[in-house]
């Protein structure tokens, strides 16, 4: 039943999709206040990267068109706005989240005014994952993704609705239902807080999701990160909480976006929020998104936009904003995280430099356009994103269809 309601929905989104411009986002099929993408010719996406009006994006036309140029296309690639080797970045990557793991949910809530649990609530709601469903989250090593959908499938294994919408404290999200339908245990190889000690070469729908005899099988999410210091907070948050340490509804994976350690077709759903921009090979990771999914499964990736996209005239956020009002946003955002989060950074988690990368890779990042464009060319249908805080994050969703 899950694997037939799954291929429904994702050839409804690839209908939808083929209804309108073929270079648009699939629209009210799939989601309300969906915000298509279309392709912009060559001339007109160079004038998007290099019009951006602000001497803080400290980067020239070239960087900006650099930004949307394939990752597997040059030697080095974009650490913050420095060019590296491309065998470097990973290591230099790693090296800020290892300083930054201790700190990383108390710095987002400091960084976004609290808007980032809005915001993966929001990813939560728009997944809504079925009973039974299988979720991978990658780049989600603190846990505060895959506790929200660890509940909004429990919710909804219970009859309860869910989504993800509530938005409790400690970053897990979830109201009284979904803190209710978490408190009864489950079965599986690992629990909340312990690491799963197998790779998962296998699909284990069985050993990780079934209940007793005569229930429908319970969801599983598991968390993939290339870091460990992330997972090491992770596996204590979730260990910390009775609610999740009991499910049993979690497995902690340590793993590279770029080669998950995942059978084919293994998951109902892929989420990864705020890791994208910093993989090495972003199309070769969306090619991985692709593999671990099932026919029917659903890519969702909510990341950061670039401030350039707020301003310009031809931007997605024009859709949104007032005539004006993007270039006023995109200097305000401009001075908050060029000046005042590398700041913070220093104040709160002893670390300027490693924030200083965070909001530099924001600008080196494809804009949302250009991003769904590389989402489907890794072979996704019905592919759209949505525009959230007046078009500074995007939710991207993408479908594989077969």
């Amino acid at each position: 039943m899950l694997r037939a309601w799954l291929r429904v929905r994702a050839a409804t989104a690839a209908a939808s999709s083929g209804a309108r411009d073929a270079s648009a986002a699939s629209g009210a099929a799939l989601h309300q206040h969906q915000y298509p993408s279309h392709q912009q010719p060559q001339q007109q996406q160079r004038a998007y990267a290099a019009g951006v009006g602000s001497a803080a994006t400290a980067t020239s036309a070239a960087d900006d068109a650099s930004a949307n140029k394939s990752d597997d296309e040059a030697a080095t690639v974009d650490y913050g706005f420095r060019q590296v080797p491309r065998a470097d970045k990973e290591r230099l990557v790693g090296g800020v989240f290892s300083s930054v793991a201790a700190r990383y949910d108390t710095m987002n809530d400091l960084m976004s005014g609290g808007l980032h649990r809005l915001w993966k609530r929001t990813l939560v709601a728009e997944l809504s994952p079925p009973p039974g469903a299988r979720v991978l989250d990658v780049a989600g090593g603190t846990g505060d993704v895959a506790f929200r959908v660890l509940r909004a499938l429990r919710a909804a294994e219970a009859g309860q609705g869910g989504g993800g919408r509530g938005g409790g404290g400690g970053g897990g999200g979830g109201g009284r239902e979904e803190a209710a339908a978490l408190a009864t245990p489950g079965p599986g190889p690992a629990g909340a807080g312990g690491a799963s000690n197998h790779p998962l070469a296998e699909p284990s729908p069985g050993a990780a999701t079934t209940t007793t005899s005569g229930r429908r099988p319970r969801g599983s999410v598991v968390v993939c990160d290339i870091n460990p210091d992330m997972l090491a907070v992770g596996r204590a948050r979730a260990a910390a909480d009775p609610e999740l340490s009991r499910d049993g509804g979690l497995e902690w994976v340590e793993g590279n976006a770029e080669r998950l350690p995942f059978a084919d077709g293994a998951f109902d759903a892929y989420t990864v929020a705020f890791g994208i921009r910093n993989v090495t090979d972003r199309p070769a990771a969306l090619r991985e998104a692709r593999r671990v999914l099932r026919p029917g499964g659903r890519l969702l990736v909510l990341e950061l936009c670039p401030p350039r996209a707020l301003s310009h005239r031809a931007g997605p956020a024009s859709r949104l904003l007032p005539p004006g009002a993007g270039a006023a946003l995109e200097a305000a955002y401009d001075a908050y995280s060029l000046g005042a989060i590398p700041k913070i950074g220093a104040a709160v988690a002893g670390d300027a430099a490693s924030y200083r990368y965070l909001v530099e890779s924001v600008r080196r990042f494809p804009d949302p356009d250009a991003f769904a464009a590389l989402v489907r060319e890794a072979g996704f249908c019905g592919v759209s994103y949505r525009l959230l805080s007046a078009g500074i994050v995007a939710i991207h969703s993408g479908f594989k269809l077969t």
